[in-house]
């Protein structure tokens, strides 16, 4: 069983508070990564079939994270930017196809969708501050719309989309739903059954407490063989070890986005990372996320001339904090958190706080106390 000041011994030397960025890896990925070198070292790739044996339970531990109905639903892709590639340029479009997403996505998911406007697809991005952004989402689709892309939580914010009723105004319309889960999963339970995802991504690095350079990528199953390949390579083939056999296919299983050799060393990482969170339990995890943000909130409410860029209301919001102080400028209030070891980032129009379930109640109440001395001047 975990023990936090075991699984996180950089907590009693920073004020960590920037999940929603990079997380800090728990000393069991660490151990493994470890290990893992150590092998290589002595033995080189003799136990390569074990090795392959991880990729396997990290596909596992990944379709019960996100309730997909078979870990044949996920790929392992390097990041969420690659999935959403696939989906993009997988999907057969035709001259005025639109696409929905928000006007508040981070780069990965508008760039993409944006770089199909020469096949004569339209995107269309709906202002979120309207009250009802899920009304407004699902009104912007219209007989042309082929597929809603949406962060599960936007970056900035932190505001959080209702899934559910976004995956039913999808299957009313005959709309694709594609959820850019990097800032939920892991954060807080995510369901793509209940949600009615078509299409889920996101990176191993940020609140799944893993490595950057892998991430999951889950394609609903009547979908897999409608999105267009291109990459190809030996580890997509449904029989990926007979290197002599000609008269090759795609795997029937999501594996046919994975071209080639797999990123061994990142799969040692995020399975040891999720381990962790399936000991806690994602209930207890979003939980302790919840609380953790609230604790923040009530700080935040004390100090003279803060404006909040994050919802309040419990259900519109997950693990994100985005708040700026009166007289002064973000990036230096930015700049002089780091200074004392509050590690956060810019974004949003002010300083983003992101907890974890494990970050103690002390950090929290030392980044209130200094900025309470910031904000006294």
């Amino acid at each position: 069983m975990y023990v936090i000041q075991d699984e996180f011994p950089q907590v009693a030397e920073l004020r960590y508070l920037n999940h929603a960025a990079v997380s800090p890896w728990p000393q069991r990925a660490v151990t493994a990564i470890n290990r893992f070198a150590e092998q290589n070292a002595r033995t080189g790739a003799r136990d390569y079939p074990t090795w392959l044996k991880v990729e396997d339970t990290l596909r596992e531990r990944l379709a019960r994270l996100l309730n997909a109905p078979s870990s044949a639903d996920i790929a392992l892709v390097k990041n969420t930017s690659e999935a959403l590639s696939f989906v993009a340029f997988g999907l057969d479009w035709k001259p005025g196809d639109q696409v929905v997403i928000s006007d508040e996505e981070f780069p990965s998911n508008r760039v993409v969708w944006q770089a199909l406007e020469p096949l004569g697809v339209k995107v269309i991005q709906v202002d979120l501050h309207q009250g009802d952004p899920e009304a407004a989402l699902l009104a912007a689709c219209g007989p042309r719309t082929r597929l809603l892309s949406i962060s599960a939580v936007q970056y900035a914010s932190g505001l959080r989309l209702d899934l559910e009723r976004l995956g039913h105004g999808c299957r009313q319309r005959g709309v694709l739903l594609c959820v850019d889960a990097i800032q939920q999963l892991g954060a807080l339970p995510f369901d793509v059954q209940r949600y009615q995802c078509d299409f889920a991504m996101a990176d191993g690095h940020k609140w799944l407490l893993g490595p950057e350079g892998l991430g999951a990528f889950y394609c609903r199953g009547e979908l897999r063989e409608q999105l267009k390949l291109h990459e190809y390579g030996w580890h997509m083939l449904e029989h990926p070890g007979d290197y002599q056999r000609k008269d090759w296919q795609a795997a029937r299983t999501a594996r046919r986005f994975e071209c080639g050799s797999p990123n061994l060393l990142g799969a040692m990482a995020l399975e040891a990372s999720l381990s962790l969170l399936e000991e806690v339990g994602m209930a207890q995890v979003g939980h302790a996320v919840e609380e953790r943000v609230q604790w923040l909130l009530d700080g935040l409410d004390t100090l003279p001339g803060v404006s909040l860029h994050s919802p309040r209301n419990p259900t519109r919001r997950a693990g994100i904090v985005t708040f700026s102080l009166a007289g002064w400028n973000n990036q230096a209030l930015y700049e002089r958190l780091r200074r004392e070891q509050v590690i956060c980032a810019q974004r949003g129009g002010g300083v983003r706080l992101s907890p974890h379930f494990y970050s103690e109640a002390r950090i929290i109440e030392e980044t209130l106390q200094l900025l309470h001395q910031l904000a006294a001047g």
